[in-house]
């Protein structure tokens, strides 16, 4: 990792100058020292031109982060519309249920009525057989009493009427029922074709229902459609997100790499510097003791200059975090020794099988990377509090931030500067770099170094 490295680095040049110092105190002055070659020193143009290009990534994160929000505030507007169209689709079915219940309860009340018609009209026609049996029975006896007949062949309106009064006498019963029946066939015949309507309403309803039922699902399926279509789109954004902040992060290498080499160029001229400051101070004190030219006995007034501890620097924590980039979130992962297998939580975690990966969580990411400052506890709540308390407005690298609300704080990350900052985010995802997101900020960054 980039901060054992480091530590490399400082021990190798550590024991350069350890050399040089012994050298010195042997006294040996009469045979030149070869001086280490400098390291690398990148021009400014190169440096500016590194950052230049990392604040471009940046700008493309922070876009594609935008568009990335806006289409999942899309998708979730077409998951609500699908939901909607579902259950306008599960109601045009009911609807078409009931409609083709009433339609089937018409069609038996239209086909009772034509049977209580038909069973009518079939009695009406045997009344009316009778009575016309009985009125030329009569007739044939010699009698006025007859049918229609009866009324046709009288001669005189007195004899019309006397036959009218006879036939009212002897067969008025079997007109009157005569009479019942043709009304009962009238109302039969209403209700048929009353039922008929109700049929043909019912037809109509059940059309109806079934084109709502078509519609219906054809609009769900068109919003399942839009649903798909959102979703692909979704997932090019991210990987697009994904890719250019991988891109950020090598951007953000190079321009750490770059820097790294200025300043080791820079402590090289400063030490090479006081080597030369030391080197003459010997030989002037060589000078002025000629007697002690091969002894070597003297000892030097000043020590190599010691490194300070490992991790005991803002940038000393910054680049331990910086050092576990793409490393799997892991649910409860990560001490200060680095990534460690992550737990069950009997939820989100474990569908992503976090249990089953080495890495961190946003917590255990902090516990590491400022294990050269102090030891904070694996809970970004007591974190919060583990730091001087710091307005947004004067947050600096190396501070960390948190997010949460009235229901505590659930996610905390370290600032880098010009807005970025690095976290292990969420179930899924990996260790990066990523811009500051303002929504659900607290208030406070919480500060452990100056």
């Amino acid at each position: 990792m980039r901060g054992e490295a480091g530590s490399g680095a400082g021990a190798r040049r550590g024991a350069t100058i350890g050399a040089w110092g012994i050298a010195l105190l042997l006294g040996v002055t009469g045979t030149a020292i070869a001086v280490p070659p400098p390291p690398p020193n990148p021009s400014d143009s190169e440096i500016n031109s590194s950052k230049a290009d990392a604040n471009a990534k940046a700008g493309d994160v922070g876009r594609l982060t935008n568009q990335l929000a806006q289409a999942e505030s899309k998708l979730a507007q077409l998951n609500d519309d699908v939901e909607l169209k579902m259950e306008e689709a599960n109601k045009a079915r009911v609807d078409a249920d009931a409609a083709q219940d009433e339609a089937a309860q018409a069609d038996r009340e239209a086909q009772s009525a034509r049977t209580e018609s038909d069973a009518a009209q079939a009695t009406i026609d045997k009344a009316r057989a009778d009575l016309d049996k009985f009125a030329a029975a009569s007739f044939q006896q010699g009698s006025t009493i007859g049918s229609v007949s009866a009324y046709l062949t009288a001669d005189s309106p007195k004899e019309l009427l006397g036959r009218a009064q006879m036939l009212d006498a002897v067969g008025g019963s079997r007109l009157n029922a005569l009479d019942t029946m043709k009304r009962a066939q009238t109302e039969k015949s209403n209700k048929d074709a009353t039922a008929r309507k109700k049929q043909e309403i019912a037809q109509e309803r059940k059309r109806a229902a079934e084109a709502a039922k078509h519609e219906a699902d054809n609009a769900q399926s068109a919003a399942q459609h839009a649903q798909d279509t959102q979703a692909a789109q979704n997932e090019k954004l991210e990987a697009d997100k994904t890719s250019v902040e991988k891109q950020l992060f090598e951007a953000q290498q190079k321009v750490s790499g770059l820097q790294g080499q200025r300043q080791r160029y820079d402590d090289w001229k400063a030490q090479k510097a006081r080597e030369d400051e030391e080197r003459a101070r010997q030989a002037a004190l060589a000078a002025s003791r000629p007697s002690q030219g091969q002894g070597g006995g003297g000892r030097p007034s000043s020590r190599p200059v010691q490194s300070a501890p490992a991790g005991a620097s803002v940038e000393a924590a910054v680049q331990r975090a910086l050092s576990q980039l793409g490393l799997p979130y892991a649910w409860g992962g990560g001490n200060t020794s680095g990534p460690t297998r992550g737990i069950r939580d009997g939820g989100v975690a474990d569908r992503y099988g976090d249990y089953n990966k080495i890495g961190f969580d946003c917590s255990g990411l902090m516990i590491y990377a400022f294990a050269g400052v102090r030891a904070l506890p694996h809970y970004s709540g007591y974190q919060y509090n583990a730091g001087r308390r710091v307005p947004l407005s004067q947050m600096r690298r190396g501070d960390m931030l948190f997010w949460g609300g009235g229901g505590g704080i659930h996610h905390v990350a370290m600032y880098l500067g010009n807005g970025q900052m690095v976290e292990a985010p969420q179930s899924g995802l990996r260790v990066r770099v990523a811009p500051v997101r303002y929504g659900g900020i607290m208030p406070y960054a919480a500060r452990l170094i100056g």
